[in-house]
Formats: structure tokens, sequence, C-alpha cells
């Protein structure tokens, strides 16, 4: 069991789909104004395993060395798409380590094209 911080740009109905894991949201512990670098600090201090963020921009924002607390990145925080790829983001957080950072490209549908 992994215990998960959500940053704010996640949809809260994954958390439900991610049995087996203690989930927190950073807004429901007063972490919604942190910058990502005081984000990771105290998510680190307060003992979580793993960050689950929607910016995909972090790694370049961030120095991530040194860290402990893995971090997983969604291409999008579209509820629409992430529902559809549970299984891959669960296999993510299975597959993290100490320290780690990852990056999950989910697919968007395809444009439905309409005959003229």
């Amino acid at each position: 069991m992994s215990r998960i911080l959500f940053d704010v740009n996640v949809p809260r109905p994954l958390g439900r789909l991610l049995t087996g894991h203690d989930i927190e949201l950073a807004d429901h512990i007063g972490w919604r104004e942190m910058t990502n670098g005081e984000l990771l600090s105290a998510a680190e201090q307060a003992g979580f395993d793993l960050m689950l963020t929607a910016d995909s921009n972090l790694r370049y924002q961030q120095n991530l060395s040194g860290r402990r607390i893995s971090i997983i990145a969604l291409s999008t925080n579209a509820w629409p798409i992430i529902r559809n790829h549970v299984e891959r983001i669960t296999a993510a957080i299975d597959a993290a380590t100490p320290g780690s950072y990852a990056e999950i490209s989910l697919p968007r549908p395809k444009p439905k094209h309409t005959s003229p």
C-alpha cells in the first residue's frame, strides 16, 4: 500500500479506482497554493510515497535529484481519458521506486468525422 498525494490538477474520481492505496488530495490538506517545490518537500516530510500530477513540466521546473518521493505525471487531466487508462496508471504506481519519475502518455480519442 502506497501513500499517494494527488496534486490539485488530478481528477478526484481516480482516487476511488486506485484501491489498496491511501490517497490524499493536496487541496484537502491545505496545500493548494504551494509551489511545486514546496509541495514536493511538504509531501516528503509528511511521509508520502508518491505524488500523482498532471503537470508534465514538473521535471523541467524542479531539480528532482535526491528526492525520496516518487512522481508520476499524467499527460492530461481530462477525466474521460484518464478513466479509460486506470490499469496503466495502477501499473506505474506499482512499479514506482523511491525517487523515481515516470510520465504516462494517455492517448486522446480520435475525433469523429462526419460524412458530408
